[in-house]
């Protein structure tokens, strides 16, 4: 008989911590059974569980204190016990993991002190709850809610069905009593377990540095984010759309010990003209293999929707191109990839929100009039609704209060996202007025106490962009490992984003140049010709036909709604847009959100159940 576990997944890497008690010891054996990996306290008892691949987890005990480092870095055992013989408290591992490339989870063990962080990008994440009076953590919320049998909060499901969902929302957990980390906070745990705290170890850089300035230590760090992934040789796979983003990884990848395979998947759109670009950036890679599919071949947006089983721990957007993401797998492969890089994160980093101008009109303000002359050119943005955002002094409070009495107006222009605090959020015509009501007052109650994640709004707005793609890309990391292939995705190393955004918002982004950043970090390694591409392509085309195509798994999901039976959709309206797929406002990606919603509810129904009572001593 197999033992019972709380590990959830279908064997991707996941870990729990736990203090020292004795109670602690009937939670181990949960975690993936008695003979599951572990570190243990100086006591001996189990302190660090869980399963991880070869090479993921790097550990130093030096007398009563324990130093690990677990996902995508370059360390070793020597390096990790020299920095653990220093370590004299948990303060100090703040700065240590800003000096490691990478992305990965920083736990430590000092004086009896636990403290376990993230990377501050977000793709990784600390989530905590409270049992039998002792304090456990873990890098998914879903393990806890297992392990607890907590019940999963309709409120904060509700707020999921939001498009999109404003800041500080997606760090509340879909589980009752389970309590995420922020991205940019460590979770530290006193002694046995009795009381933790919160500690914030990273802040934005202030955007001040010119590019010309910045460039060098840009190319230098994003060469070492892929060095990361490919010191250890074989072979890599990575994308090559032909954009800047995923070309410049290509070539940094092509200058390291593993041999690489290239992938390009054009789009059935006539206009897209990735696959030119991607010849013509492997003219310049003798050595690298090229893969190209063919576009009858590319999964439609919504494919196997109702196959979907991943193990995730919070609804995601994802989980409508994951037919899309892995279908290339089987081919890299077979040509011996053990690991896939994206140029995921490349739109985040080296451009900025063009809110940078709300703050750039009060500093420089004949430089932003022209520039924003030459966005409003470019993107149509109606004069009265920019200068209307432009006027707009609101701090984020204020922004988010008056966005709980405005979940139902229509959709607001993209100047309103484009130059406010972020497109403000809405909910939409199928969503019940119960669950709207649960909204407005998540995000009143939020409104009492939010602090933006930095002082201006294009500042604010970067960060924004940032996490909410990596809280996708987690979940999809989970898919790819369970697929056999491992993911990874430098430009969303902490290192990365923080040369990055310490540039100058008006030498990021200009109506007049695509991704300067980007150009002058990859003069020399890029060659000339890749570098001057400034378009880029869009799958609108094949999101526009899988709703024709899929329209039936679409009604076979509201035929059997979770989201209907919890109250917080109408099935039938649901059922109703199935049928019309030409409507013009699905042309947007309105259904999304409630489509994750619905995703991850039907997951919840092969989870383990709870396996550990509440109920005892410690």
């Amino acid at each position: 008989m197999s033992e019972p576990s709380v590990m959830p997944g279908h064997g991707e890497s996941c870990f729990a911590v736990l203090p020292d008690r004795a109670a602690a010891l009937a939670v181990a054996p949960l975690m993936g059974g008695a003979k599951a990996p572990r570190l243990c306290h100086p006591s001996g008892r189990p302190w660090l569980v869980g399963r991880w691949a070869e090479g993921e987890l790097v550990a130093a005990a030096v007398r009563g204190t324990r130093l690990v480092v677990i996902g995508d870095h370059a360390v070793d055992e020597a390096w990790l016990e020299a920095e653990a013989v220093r370590l004299r408290d948990t303060a100090r591992l703040g700065a240590l993991a800003g000096r490691l490339p990478g992305c990965f989870h920083l736990v430590a063990l000092v004086d009896g002190v636990t403290r376990i962080q993230g990377p501050a990008s977000g793709l990784r994440l600390v989530f905590h709850t409270r049992i039998r009076g002792m304090e456990i953590a873990a890098d998914r919320a879903d393990t806890l809610a297992a392990l607890t049998g907590a019940q999963v909060d309709e409120r904060q499901v509700a707020a999921r069905l939001l498009w999109p969902m404003p800041h500080p929302l997606p760090d509340q957990c879909l589980w009752r009593g389970v309590e995420s980390v922020p991205a940019g906070e460590a979770l530290e745990i006193t002694p046995g377990g009795r009381d933790h705290r919160r500690t914030r170890w990273w802040t934005p850089p202030e955007p001040v540095r010119p590019l010309a300035a910045q460039a060098e230590s840009i190319r230098d760090v994003l060469a070492e984010a892929v060095q990361v992934r490919t010191d250890a040789g074989g072979v890599v796979s990575c994308d090559l759309s032909g954009g800047l983003d995923s070309t410049s990884i290509t070539f940094l990848a092509a200058h390291g010990k593993a041999r690489v395979v290239a992938g390009t998947r054009p789009g059935r759109d006539p206009g897209d003209d990735d696959l030119a670009w991607a010849r013509l950036a492997m003219t310049h890679l003798p050595d690298v293999e090229h893969v190209v599919w063919s576009p009858e071949a590319k999964p439609f947006v919504y494919q196997d929707l109702l196959r979907i089983d991943d193990a995730l721990d919070e609804p995601t957007i994802g989980v409508m191109d994951r037919a899309r993401l892995v279908t290339r797998f089987p081919a890299l492969l077979a040509r011996g990839s053990r690991r896939h890089l994206t140029g995921i994160g490349g739109d985040h980093v080296a451009w900025s929100a063009e809110a940078h101008f709300h703050t750039l009109l009060r500093r420089k303000p004949l430089f932003a009039l022209r520039q924003l002359r030459g966005f409003r050119a470019l993107w149509t943005w109606p004069l009265t609704g920019m200068v209307r955002e432009l006027a707009d002094a609101r701090p984020y409070r204020r922004y988010l209060r008056d966005a709980a009495g405005e979940l139902g107006s229509a959709r607001p222009s993209g100047v309103a996202g484009a130059l406010g605090w972020g497109m403000p959020p809405r909910l939409f015509p199928w969503v019940t007025p119960e669950a709207h009501r649960m909204v407005r007052e998540l995000l009143r109650e939020a409104a009492g106490s939010a602090e933006p994640m930095a002082p201006t709004r294009g500042e604010h707005l970067d960060i924004s962009q940032i996490r909410s793609t990596t809280r996708i890309i987690r979940q999809w990391d989970w898919a790819c490992v369970r697929e056999g292939l491992p993911t990874s995705h430098p430009y969303f190393d902490d290192r990365v984003i923080g040369e990055c955004l310490a540039v100058r918002p008006e030498d990021r982004v200009s109506p007049w140049e695509y991704k300067p950043l980007l150009v002058a970090a990859m003069r020399g390694v890029v060659p000339d010709e890749c570098l001057a591409r400034s378009t880029k392509a869009h799958a609108s085309l094949d999101a526009a036909e899988g709703l024709r195509r899929h329209r039936g798994d679409l009604l076979a999901l509201w035929g059997g709604s979770r989201l209907a039976r919890m109250g917080l959709v109408d099935a039938g309206r649901l059922r109703d847009l199935a049928l019309r797929p030409d409507t013009p406002e699905l042309r947007e990606s309105v259904l999304y959100s409630t489509i994750a919603c619905e995703i991850w509810l039907r997951t919840l129904d092969i989870r383990p159940s709870a396996v550990l009572p509440t109920a005892g001593t410690s």
